[in-house]
């Protein structure tokens, strides 16, 4: 692909910290997908500025490089992308004289895809289950729950199975490429390539695990995975080296710009109405709802101490439509009834606790995301959204293709932009696309008080 800056001019730019790299030569070096006819293209950038970002992602995406650094107090040293300068530095241009440092602002490049949007907000954290998650839970040996196998992203660039439970990308690359963002990239690899002084990213990071819940005993059936609790424990070791990184003052300032999403809550539900569930026994309905709001709650508010401050949080969507729980009704292949209006009275508890919140933080701002709402349009007005099929799974074997997940040896149906259902739990790329569009655009009857857009512009 060609890289290109069509929207960049020197009076479009806004970089959070101040900064902004002029690139004066590129070229391919080792260890980035940068091709020949890219980097020729890249060449053009020369004068171009752009806002500085780490070593590592300016090289991945733009290769090696030699530049100038203008910051608030004029200009700094020449900087240069790596630790190779006889590799890359090109005669005509001083010598070396130093390096970018390790995820010192952000940067945003016009490459034909996630990139073409301008960058509006600087980072973005997510939180929550399967319907978010980007390959926490490849990491987690013990894990039941995951998707780094065919026929997973099959639609994915590369057709690569990455653990998104997808046929390509979900509502996380959708939400990232919306603010102009590379999507945030999972919080375990991370920590297993980090050593030394490497930073977190500053564009965000995901928190996200497959067979999560608001309760930490919610995943048992999958004998592992990241619970919210530990999320936010993990989020404030970001926090902290954020701090080291930026000092308290401009790391703060750079959270309270930044986009926390909240898509947790379904597999609370669910495992609720399972078959063979004691959780009935132990507690009834209401009181599970309300403590799930509450606890969601703490969590929220802990969240804010460590600089959150713009919330997307996602109610739960119409669970009891999904091709797992149609299946169990094998008569009339209905929706489960009983956890579609659970889940309507978690949402109305939810939407009531985040407007209590709002009024115990003033500097909060949130967008609650109708999910139940909009993929209940999709499900009874198929044709209005390009649908065909809101019942089955694309992929699995059995009734609905519901009663075999979708493992290498299932089938997959070859119309997949048709179907609502990726598998039987999670959506499609296409209806995954369609439901962040509604969240960013859509009217109050998809988010409120204000959809996302708003939202950071608030």
């Amino acid at each position: 692909r060609f890289l290109s800056i069509p929207t960049l001019g020197t009076n479009t730019v806004h970089c959070y910290d101040g900064h902004q790299l002029t690139v004066r030569s590129v070229k391919t070096c080792p260890g980035t997908g940068l091709k020949l006819e890219a980097s020729s293209r890249a060449y053009v950038l020369s004068s171009q500025p752009l806002c500085l970002t780490s070593r590592f992602h300016v090289r991945s995406s733009l290769g090696c490089f030699w530049g100038s650094l203008v910051g608030p107090h004029g200009p700094n040293n020449t900087v240069q992308s790596d630790l190779e300068p006889e590799a890359t530095s090109p005669t005509h241009l001083p010598k070396y004289a130093g390096h970018l440092p390790m995820y010192a602002g952000h940067l945003v490049l016009g490459l034909r895809s996630p990139f073409a949007e301008a960058q509006k907000v600087p980072a973005i954290y997510v939180l929550g289950d399967s319907l978010v998650d980007v390959g926490n839970n490849n990491h987690l040996k013990l894990s039941l729950a995951k998707a780094d196998f065919p026929h997973n992203g099959i639609d994915f660039p590369g057709q690569k199975s990455t653990g998104r439970f997808c046929n390509g990308k979900n509502s996380a690359d959708f939400f990232a490429e919306k603010v102009g963002l590379p999507t945030s990239p999972p919080y375990l690899s991370l920590v297993s390539n980090k050593s030394g002084s490497n930073a977190f990213p500053i564009t965000g990071v995901s928190f996200a695990s497959g067979g999560a819940g608001i309760f930490n005993g919610t995943d048992q059936r999958y004998r592992q995975s990241i619970p919210l609790t530990k999320q936010v424990e993990y989020y404030s070791t970001v926090y902290e080296d954020l701090v080291q990184q930026l000092g308290s003052a401009t790391a703060l300032d750079h959270l309270s710009k930044s986009l926390f999403a909240v898509v947790i809550g379904s597999n609370d539900i669910l495992g609720y109405f399972k078959s063979g569930s004691d959780l009935p026994k132990k507690i009834i309905q209401q009181q599970y709802v309300d403590l799930m709001v509450m606890t969601l709650k703490d969590v929220l508010k802990r969240m804010h101490n460590f600089g959150s401050r713009k919330f997307v949080v996602a109610g739960i969507g119409a669970v009891g439509c999904c091709p797992s729980q149609r299946n169990q009704n094998k008569t009339s292949e209905e929706c489960n009834e009983k956890a579609n209006y659970w889940s309507v009275r978690y949402n109305e508890g939810l939407k009531l606790m985040l407007q209590g919140l709002k009024s115990e933080l003033n500097d909060m701002d949130y967008s609650f995301v109708d999910t139940y709402t909009i993929f209940s349009s999709f499900i009874q007005s198929p044709s209005t959204y390009g649908f065909t099929e809101v019942q089955s799974a694309c992929c699995g074997l059995g009734n609905l293709r519901a009663q075999v997940p979708c493992v290498p040896v299932a089938k997959y149906c070859s119309n997949r932009s048709d179907h609502v259902f990726w598998d039987l739990y999670h959506p499609t790329e296409a209806a995954a696309h369609l439901f962040v569009n509604a969240v960013f655009d859509g009217s109050q009857q998809f988010a409120m008080p204000m959809n996302v857009n708003q939202l950071i512009a608030a």
